[in-house]
């Protein structure tokens, strides 16, 4: 079963869009896969629990979570092989173990915590809170976003992954997001 979450070794980099609900995660990772023309992996979770929501009107659920992690890391997996020079991850098995201990009294899988730490990522985006929140069938926590936005940036920080927070509206988290990326892919070719 731990064998679903391994992440699988690649030549590319890997970027991800990290952070709480409603912070622009999937609009940037559209947005950068198509200006630097490459994939970017959409987020398991979004679809598996709308159709959850939509069929049984029950939101996630400890016994979700492995099967959510299962479904992320085979899409990012099946996307790294076809990605061209940088993928865009909109999240990871990392944000999982935070949505997993926040909502579930600090419990997280063990194996899914291993294989969330092993796993390798260029740089991870954290999303600030500074744009306006969206209401949608799943998204249950407006006003806990700062203190969600700590639970996300603990883990980097303790296990010391490398991380900027981007903030401000759409377009000055693109322009900054771009010239990260293009310094990453510079020094990628060359060696450094």
């Amino acid at each position: 079963m731990e064998k679903k979450l391994e992440q699988r070794t690649c030549d590319i980099l890997k970027v991800v869009f990290y952070g709480p609900e409603s912070t622009g995660k999937t609009t940037l990772a559209q947005m950068l896969a198509a200006h630097f023309e490459t994939e970017w992996v959409p987020e398991f979770s979004r679809d598996y629990l709308q159709q959850k929501w939509d069929e049984e009107q029950k939101a996630c659920a400890p016994e979700d979570i492995l099967p959510i992690a299962h479904g992320q890391m085979e899409l990012e997996n099946q996307k790294a092989a076809e990605a061209n020079r940088v993928l865009f991850c909109d999240t990871n098995l990392l944000e999982t173990v935070v949505y997993s201990q926040a909502y579930y009294e600090g419990h997280c899988d063990p194996g899914l915590l291993k294989h969330a730490l092993k796993a390798h990522y260029d740089l991870y985006f954290l999303m600030y809170i500074d744009i306006p929140w969206v209401k949608d069938d799943l998204r249950d926590r407006p006003f806990e976003r700062e203190l969600m936005f700590e639970k996300f940036k603990k883990p980097l920080d303790d296990y010391n992954k490398p991380y900027h927070i981007l903030e401000g509206n759409f377009q000055e988290r693109f322009e900054t997001a771009v010239k990260m990326i293009e310094e990453l892919l510079k020094k990628n070719e060359v060696g450094l």
